[in-house]
């Protein structure tokens, strides 16, 4: 998908890491129409929230799941399967060889799209080296894109930080999603490799996802009304 055929206000995800399906559909209530594109993680998908998917899609929402499966081949090609059913538009897998490569057999047939997470946007280069890596955050970002490359999945998950470089490998073949956006004057919360969204989308992200300055606004409708106008004003 080539990142011009994008409508600008279809590029910003907001993640819906409530503590259960009421609050998630409260929040989609008060976004109303500023919000195209949700995306549902750990929190809501294991509080009841996967049917939310599907209810989502069905009221003209697109739908990011963020499970970052990582499993045996078969494992992972068959959860893939199950959430193709659901409608999902994204579905995260972690980006290893392996898991990548039984995540495009396991959506064969559909229109769910795997995004591969490189690094986590959480991790700097002391926390690779603590876990045993030998490389960096940016190399190891840029091998493993160019490895989804090869194997044929849809887009990456990267930091804003390495948007920029994983482009000039990829092209605009893939779609590039960006977490760790933080407007201007934003708490930074446990994120570590953080830009703002103009500054994210001039770096070469297709999506951003915008989680707490958004949900924990005390207007979060103007709140993402004021993220899609900047990302906007970038494009323009």
């Amino acid at each position: 998908m080539q990142p011009a055929k994008i409508a600008p206000r279809d590029r910003l995800i907001v993640p819906l890491d409530l503590p259960g399906v009421a609050e998630a559909e409260a929040m989609v209530a008060r976004l109303g129409d500023s919000v195209t594109f949700y995306k549902i993680g750990y929190q809501l998908a294991y509080a009841g929230g996967l049917p939310l998917v599907s209810r989502l899609s069905g009221a003209g929402k697109k739908v990011f799941v963020d499970l970052k499966l990582h499993d045996i081949g078969n494992t992972v090609a068959r959860g893939v399967e199950s959430v193709a059913k659901l409608g999902a538009t994204f579905l995260t897998v972690h980006a290893y060889p392996q898991t990548m490569k039984a995540a495009v057999e396991g959506r064969a047939g559909s229109s769910l799209k795997i995004l591969a997470v490189t690094v986590l946007t959480s991790y700097d280069d002391g926390d690779l080296h603590a876990a045993g890596y030998r490389l960096n955050v940016a190399d190891l970002v840029e091998a493993r894109a160019q490895q989804a490359q090869v194997l044929g999945i849809d887009g990456l998950v990267c930091s804003p930080e390495e948007a920029a470089s994983v482009r000039k490998i990829v092209g605009h073949q893939m779609n590039l999603v960006t977490p760790g956006i933080r407007p201007a004057g934003a708490d930074v919360g446990d994120q570590k490799r953080i830009m703002t969204p103009a500054r994210a989308i001039a770096a070469g992200a297709d999506y951003l996802v915008v989680g707490r300055p958004i949900t924990g606004a005390a207007d979060p409708r103007a709140a993402a009304d004021a993220i899609q106008a900047e990302i906007a004003q970038a494009l323009a």
